[in-house]
């Protein structure tokens, strides 16, 4: 064998759409794929579909003669709203959660539990539904399970539906009785209003009470508060006091303003002091005259005079001389002058020290006397300030009072408005017939029920189902390509009598023009053109586990191969069961285990088959210790090697690659290997499994068959002349072998 020899596989099979470019399928389902899976399960479907109409029948024949009893009420708002409390959990609030709430207290257990409990439903044997005189036992509610139970039943035989954009309520309730279920809807009805009543009266009670117990207390705190405030305001004179206008804020302004001109005055006068005290005797006069608030008339009069006394002294002393008697005289005269302006200097001067000292005893004592005012005054204001707040905390707590006073006022109104606003519009009344669901509803329903089940359980076992069913799921698996498919064989319409045994026990000779037979040359074509250059000679086949059919396609093959003008042999190569000379009705006491051992030699191993001329047959012989070790021998090598130079094709039937190893040696020295894969059988592990086997050793895996196909299954409609296309008109019993010597071959 070429190692080099290229392969190239043609597939018998058909293309899948779906495939993408490395072999694999896109997981996309199309509507096609989901028709073939609906109708390649259709027992399923069917099944599911008939057990649904049985059911549906069943039900609908079988349904209890329930009487339903409606009655309907209405929940208002009422007039009560303008009384009603706040914070109370009034029925007028959101719209929204009003019905809902309504609905959920008619279906409460303590509501459910007051009509079972006021109607004995634990005992009444129409509710139970408990026919005939079947024994009761007596129940009590006053047990667990006992209360579940006829609480289950009661809300389940009951429908509570508010009607949409209105504030009106439906109550329903069936029974086999049609006055117990009027009275369960009356009694329902009753007891909601009876219990929406109490539970008004009682929160509007809990909320009083709480009120009047939040009063007493803050009656306390209102007198309390109002004491201290007029405690306070005692010791500050407020008797409608107004903290804006006070006798302190007046003494306080007073007093600011005495204090400022005070302060004026002190400096002014130290101003005068300092500089009448400063300035030398000859500038005095001058000074006096200048600073302000001075009273200068008597020094200006003395300073006058002894101007006149000096100028006289002066012109006296121009004409009489010192001596003169007038000039001393004028002299004396000027000397007392002086004197009294100095006295008087001096006394100006001291009175300027004391109305300085006067003024800043004066400044000190307006100061002092506002800083005492000022002391009272934030005094005041904190006194103030506190006698404020007392007063808010007054009017507050007497606010609050009141308010809740007049709340347990309303508060007791509202007790007796509330129960006013649940109207009973319709009362219910005991049905005249029972309400029965159509018979053909129920087994229109359940039936489609049933079917939609079945195509659920369909495709889960379709997605369950690890067989190989279809080409692309093969291809998709191992990667391969499709050689042909090998359609299951059915019995031939031809009369078995004029067949031959051999003819019987080989489908391709007893209806040579079958579908059956046509998958054959299908696989032969496949064959002879899966290598470029020349067809393959040595031709193996083997498959993953046993009884996938590789001697019935063996032997069929071999003797389609055989219809040429060619020689063929056909090796049994399964040493472990062989059965090819059972299918040939020839003898197995020689063959290739007596070649391989020298026994005999290999002309007088094969054996002839008279009604195919160009075939022989090598069968396996004796059944050895050693099958692998004689098959992977240098003998059975040289063997093959002789043989190919007398046969242009060799057909060799193998054991199941996974069970034994005896496939793996005899593929590695043919020319093509054919994998066989039985249609529903072959899981897809196991196939990879065998595929991998056969790479890892090297064998030129050409592709894969699919036996015992159903082409009756609309995934292969359209193969070998199912859809209309085959050998019309040709009777299939006049075929005849051809000779050894036949130089004409079959035309495809």
């Amino acid at each position: 064998m070429d190692p080099q020899r290229i392969t190239t596989p043609i597939s018998g099979g058909v293309t899948d759409p779906m495939r993408t470019g490395d072999g694999q399928a896109t997981p996309d389902a199309t509507l096609s794929e989901i028709w073939l899976t609906v109708r390649k399960r259709k027992a399923v479907i069917f099944i599911a579909l008939a057990l649904g109409a049985v059911y549906g029948y069943y039900k609908g024949a079988t349904q209890p003669r329930i009487y339903v009893a409606d009655g309907t009420i209405e929940i208002r708002s009422g007039a009560a709203n303008q009384y009603r409390v706040a914070s109370a959990n009034a029925l007028g609030g959101d719209s929204s959660t009003q019905m809902p709430t309504e609905v959920a207290i008619l279906e409460s257990d303590t509501l459910l539990f007051t009509v079972a409990q006021e109607l004995d439903l634990a005992n009444n044997r129409d509710f139970n539904r408990i026919k005939g005189n079947a024994p009761f036992a007596h129940q009590s509610l006053d047990d667990a399970i006992v209360r579940e139970h006829v609480l289950g039943s009661l809300r389940a035989s009951m429908s509570i539906i508010p009607l949409t954009k209105t504030d009106i309520i439906r109550i329903s309730c069936g029974s086999l009785n049609p006055k117990l279920s009027a009275d369960i809807v009356n009694t329902v009805i009753d007891a909601y209003i009876h219990h929406t009543y109490n539970a008004r009266f009682e929160s509007s009670q809990r909320l009083s009470e709480f009120l009047s117990k939040q009063l007493s207390g803050l009656k306390q705190e209102v007198e309390t508060s109002q004491q201290r405030m007029l405690e306070l305001g005692r010791p500050l004179g407020v008797l409608g006091f107004d903290a804006n206008h006070n006798q302190i804020t007046l003494n306080l302004d007073d007093l600011t303003k005495a204090a400022a001109s005070a302060e004026i005055a002190r400096i002014l006068a130290e101003s005068r002091y300092k500089v009448l005290s400063s300035a030398t005797p000859d500038s005095l006069s001058s000074m006096i005259d200048a600073v302000p608030g001075n009273a200068p008339n008597g020094l200006i009069s003395l300073r006058s005079q002894l101007a006149t006394a000096q100028a006289n002294y002066a012109q006296s002393m121009g004409y009489l001389g010192p001596n003169n008697p007038q000039a001393k005289a004028a002299r004396a005269q000027i000397d007392d002058l002086q004197k009294s302006v100095n006295k008087e200097q001096a006394r100006l001067i001291e009175q300027a020290r004391q109305e300085y000292v006067a003024a800043r005893a004066n400044e000190q004592q307006t100061s002092a006397a506002l800083e005492k005012e000022k002391a009272d005054a934030y005094k005041l204001r904190d006194d103030l300030v506190e006698y404020t707040l007392k007063q808010r905390d007054f009017e507050a707590n007497r606010t609050l009072y009141e308010g809740l006073l007049e709340r347990i006022r309303t508060a007791g109104v509202q007790a007796g408005l509330e129960s006013q606003e649940i109207d009973i519009i319709d009362q219910a009344h005991p049905p005249v017939s029972p309400t029965l669901e159509s018979r053909s509803s129920l087994l229109t329903l359940y039936t489609a029920i049933g079917l939609v089940f079945g195509v659920i359980f369909a495709f889960v076992l379709e997605s369950l189902d690890t067989g190989l069913r279809s080409i692309a799921e093969i291809e998709a698996v191992t990667g391969l390509a499709s050689l042909a498919l090998i359609p299951r064989d059915r019995k031939s319409s031809v009369d078995t009598a004029s067949l031959t045994s051999l003819q019987r026990s080989i489908s391709v000779l007893a209806n040579p023009k079958s579908q059956f037979a046509e998958s054959f040359r299908a696989l032969r074509t496949s064959l002879l053109l899966s290598s470029a250059g020349h067809p393959p000679v040595t031709i193996l086949l083997t498959s993953a586990t046993p009884s996938e059919g590789k001697t019935t396609i063996s032997t069929n093959l071999a003797c389609v191969l055989a219809q040429r003008d060619v020689r063929v042999l056909l090796i049994d190569a399964d040493l472990r069961r062989p059965t090819v000379h059972h299918r040939f009705g020839l003898n197995g006491r020689i063959g290739l285990t007596t070649v391989l051992t020298g026994a005999s030699s290999v002309e007088d191993a094969i054996q002839h088959v008279p009604e195919v001329p160009n075939l022989d047959i090598l069968a396996s012989g004796p059944v050895p210790p050693f099958p692998t070790e004689m098959l992977g021998s240098p003998t059975m090598n040289e063997l093959l090697e002789k043989l190919k130079s007398n046969y242009t094709h060799i057909v060799i039937d193998s054991p199941p690659l996974l069970s034994v190893t005896d496939g793996v040696v005899l593929a590695r020295e043919s020319d093509a290997v054919v994998l066989i894969v039985r249609h529903g059988k072959s899981s897809r592990h196991v196939v990879r499994r065998a595929r991998d086997l056969l790479l890892r050793a090297g064998a030129p895996l050409t592709g894969i068959a699919l036996n015992a196909v159903d082409l009756n299954s609309p995934e292969y409609y359209g193969y070998y002349g199912y859809s209309g296309y085959s050998y019309a008109g040709m009777d299939t019993s006049s075929w005849k072998p051809k000779s050894r010597k036949s130089t004409e071959g079959d035309r495809e």
